[in-house]
């Protein structure tokens, strides 16, 4: 990504824009072509194909894009729920088969990516597992989203990594249990009703106010606007909300399960 945001910043300059006036030009802001030229936004590639249109590079910003290096790359499908999850106010989470990402130390986000099909070599763990532990620092900010997750407790019985992974990781959890504007609670196993089984999925709120669902497939994902369709999403995790353990018995189980240990 940095490689094309220096691309960018020097057509820009060759142009004789600024970042103010090209990101006017397109009504993205001055803010995301600063982002994207400082490699911390991707560009996506509708992007890429206008700019290249404007500024008279010949395609150049786009073949760069389509020929990054796949380590480089975060994928098509994953890069607009990024965008939106560096920015969001609120996030409400519902994960049933990891930790979710947000919450997970560095040793059991190796595991994640080592148990991938088919493998990852070492130095592309190692640049995944830097890129999502990066993701966490939304939560440490001066001014956090207010953040509430409901994790399946079948994703903290399992012991990915190994047992050292496992023991930090629930202490990463019971740490973060205390955050202010935090809300962990797991959903115990052995409930006769579930409001999660259609799987994994995450509520959003930008800024602006619009709110947004997001879930992921083997191959692909699905970002959602259409309000009747969030109401839904919406809907499912206050149910699941009600059906998982308040957060001062999610605090106890995480205890116990590190006395289990």
């Amino acid at each position: 990504m940095r490689m094309v945001g220096a691309l960018l910043a020097l057509y820009r300059q060759a142009a004789g824009y600024t970042q103010k006036s090209l990101g006017d030009r397109f009504v993205v802001g001055e803010q995301q072509i600063a982002s994207i030229e400082q490699g911390r936004r991707p560009l996506k590639p509708d992007l890429a194909e206008q700019l290249d249109q404007l500024l008279g590079t010949k395609g150049a910003l786009a073949a760069a894009l389509e020929h990054m290096p796949e380590v480089d790359l975060v994928p098509l499908w994953a890069e607009e729920y990024l965008d939106r999850e560096r920015e969001a106010i609120a996030i409400s989470w519902y994960e049933s088969l990891l930790v979710p990402g947000l919450l997970q130390t560095e040793g059991y986000a190796r595991a994640v990516f080592r148990s991938r099909v088919p493998v990852y070599d070492e130095d592309e763990i190692e640049q995944f597992v830097a890129a999502r532990i990066q993701r966490r620092e939304i939560l440490h900010r001066k001014v956090p989203p207010t953040t509430s997750f409901v994790i399946w407790e079948a994703a903290l019985r399992d012991r990915l990594g190994g047992s050292e992974v496992y023991v930090e990781q629930l202490r990463h959890l019971r740490e973060y249990a205390e955050m202010p504007g935090l809300a962990l609670q797991v959903l115990p196993l052995g409930r006769t009703t579930h409001a999660g089984l259609e799987g994994p999925f995450i509520l959003l709120e930008t800024p602006e106010h619009q709110r947004l669902a997001y879930s992921e497939t083997q191959r692909g994902s699905t970002l959602i606007a259409d309000p009747n369709e969030v109401g839904i999403v919406t809907q499912k995790y206050a149910m699941l909300r009600t059906q998982a353990l308040n957060i001062e018995d999610t605090k106890d189980l995480l205890d116990r399960l590190l006395g289990e240990r």
